[in-house]
């Protein structure tokens, strides 16, 4: 398999392997330190989608692990067996019970910063319908990163926790009109607009209003629902805040994922 390299000569970047209901991973590097936030997707096809971005599993340092929802464990538990890989999880994630024998596992705090090689990660508690979520902003080369989804509101503190990030992996889940005349039953409707569920693309918005826009280098619409969103719907939300600026904004696909982009 083709080995990591950054022509760059160093510095933050990250990939996402795929972004949806479907499964979910983002891959993050410095060019020395590697690790995998989320595992959703099983282990040939994780296997082939980490090649695809030019990585080894054996080249990673750690699995970061956000809540127990099989779009983000379900690779998880074979992944970390296969290639003796440390997993860091929340006590409340690990008690799901849907992970199976971890050979290494390392207790996340929320709240409480750790550090794995050159990363500082940063976890931080959302709300939504899981036993203890966490996301997380990762640190290094002096650039920060936000991975952010999975919640059901832009609360306080999580708007507090992702200000001053240089990008932003953001989750765009659903359009409203599209989820109210969809197809998901009214139960499951008012679970995923909740405050306990997924982001709208106008709470998307809403919440890079309140964090702020200048520094962010990348904006990465990403969990859309493939029955309740469509890209243009994602984009157009959040173009008006960017002043033109296509540039910044971009989407993470189910099938394709995200390529590599590099924080500066």
């Amino acid at each position: 398999m083709p080995q990591w390299s950054d022509k760059a000569g160093g510095g933050l970047r990250f990939a996402s392997l795929g972004s949806g209901s479907k499964g979910n991973a983002t891959l993050v590097s410095d060019g020395e330190s590697h690790v995998l936030v989320d595992c959703g997707f099983a282990l040939k096809e994780t296997e082939r989608r980490l090649a695809r971005l030019g990585m080894d599993p054996s080249q990673l340092d750690a699995v970061l692990v956000t809540h127990e929802h099989g779009d983000h464990v379900r690779g998880v538990g074979p992944l970390a067996r296969r290639y003796q890989l440390p997993v860091h999880i929340t006590p409340g994630t690990w008690l799901s019970g849907k992970l199976g024998r971890l050979p290494q596992c390392h207790w996340i705090t929320p709240q409480a910063a750790f550090q794995v090689k050159g990363f500082s990660i940063e976890p931080v508690t959302v709300p939504h319908d899981a036993r203890e979520p966490v996301q997380f902003t990762i640190s290094a080369a002096g650039r920060r990163l936000g991975l952010l989804t999975d919640l059901g509101h832009p609360s306080d503190h999580v708007c507090q926790a992702f200000t001053g990030c240089d990008a932003l992996v953001l989750e765009c889940n659903h359009d409203v009109q599209m989820l109210a005349e969809g197809p998901y039953p009214p139960s499951l409707k008012r679970r995923v607009g909740g405050d306990w569920g997924h982001l709208a693309n106008v709470q998307a918005a809403t919440l890079l209003k309140r964090i702020g826009l200048d520094r962010l280098q990348h904006i990465v619409c990403s969990h859309l629902s493939e029955h309740n969103n469509r890209p243009e719907l994602a984009l157009e939300a959040l173009m008006p805040l960017l002043d033109g600026d296509a540039n910044r904004l971009t989407v993470a696909d189910q099938d394709e994922g995200l390529d590599w982009q590099a924080i500066h």
